[in-house]
Order: C-alpha cells, then sequence, then structure tokens
C-alpha cells in the first residue's frame, strides 16, 4: 500500500511539473507571439519606408533591435510566468490587465509607427505604452517584486525608443 502512495505521489509530481511547463510555454508563446505580430508590419518596412527616414545619431543599428526585442519579450514571458505562479491572489487580475493592455499598445505601436507610417501617431502610442508599463510594474510590484524588476529593462528600452519616435518625428517632418 505504500508504494502505491508513493507512485501517486511521484505522479501528482510529474503533472505539478507538467502544469508549470506548460504554463511557462504559454506565457512564452503569449510575450513571443506579439513580438511577431508586431514583426509582421515592421519588417517589409525596414528596406523601404524606415530606411528613408532620416534618423539621430544616437540611433542604433537595425540588426540590434530583433535581439533586444527578443530578449525583452522572454524577460516579460518569465515575469508574467511568475505573476500566474504566485500564489497570492492579491492583485493578481490587475497585474494581468495592466499587461494585457500593454502588450496591446506594444503591437500599436508597430501598427501605427511602421504599418501606418505614421510616426507622430506613433509617439502618442508610445507615451502610453510607457505608462502602461510604469503601471504593470507596479501592479506586478504588489504580487511578485522580481517579476517587476524583470520589466524594468522594458520599460528602459521604450522610454529609449520614445526618444528616438519623438526625434524621427523632428526629423523627418
Amino acid at each position: 500500500m505504500i508504494n502505491f502512495y508513493q507512485g501517486l505521489a511521484g505522479n501528482m509530481e510529474l503533472i505539478v511539473v507538467r502544469n508549470k511547463i506548460m504554463r511557462f510555454i504559454a506565457c512564452l508563446v503569449i510575450c513571443q507571439g506579439a513580438g511577431l505580430l508586431g514583426s509582421i508590419f515592421t519588417i517589409p518596412e525596414i528596406g523601404g519606408w524606415y530606411a528613408q527616414l532620416v534618423k539621430p545619431s544616437f540611433a542604433p543599428p537595425n540588426w540590434l533591435f530583433g535581439p533586444v526585442w527578443t530578449m525583452l519579450f522572454i524577460m516579460m514571458a518569465v515575469a508574467l510566468y511568475i505573476i500566474w505562479s504566485s500564489r497570492s491572489d492579491n492583485g493578481k487580475g490587475a497585474a494581468f490587465a495592466t499587461f494585457a493592455v500593454q502588450l496591446l499598445l506594444n503591437v500599436a505601436w508597430s501598427a501605427v509607427f511602421f504599418g501606418g507610417h505614421m510616426i507622430l501617431g506613433g509617439f502618442l502610442v508610445i507615451i502610453a505604452l510607457e505608462i502602461m508599463i510604469a503601471l504593470t510594474i507596479y501592479r506586478f510590484m504588489i504580487v511578485s517584486p522580481l517579476a517587476a524588476l524583470l520589466m524594468v529593462p522594458y520599460l528602459c528600452w521604450v522610454t529609449f525608443a520614445g526618444v528616438l519616435n519623438f526625434y524621427y518625428w523632428r526629423l523627418n517632418v
């Protein structure tokens, strides 16, 4: 009888581990999926419309954006996983909601800036995005300081992207 319970406990542990892995994969798919969706608007314009823009002297090379965004989306996925896996229900719903809104704004920026060729519109979207990322960090902090910390590089990069977006607007009006 003891072997039966030990076997049952072992199976339960496997189920828990499998569920954690599936939850993490879902977080990766959600975040990288947003990146993929945004790239649908971005990639076709890199050699066309975007290449024709006058760029500020501090604009990074195009090859840098892909690796940086991939890493940021992975960090977002880890942060989302931490929130999802948290045992605390205090603030979890608000954390999920603000995360979802900022992720939608992230995709919207690509659609407006690259897809719509609207530099000023992109700047307005990126301001809203920065506000929502900051709010997401605040909401994540309530549930998990580590998850909040993982979002800080994203806020820094988007702030830099906002400065770039402003200069693109100023230089190309």
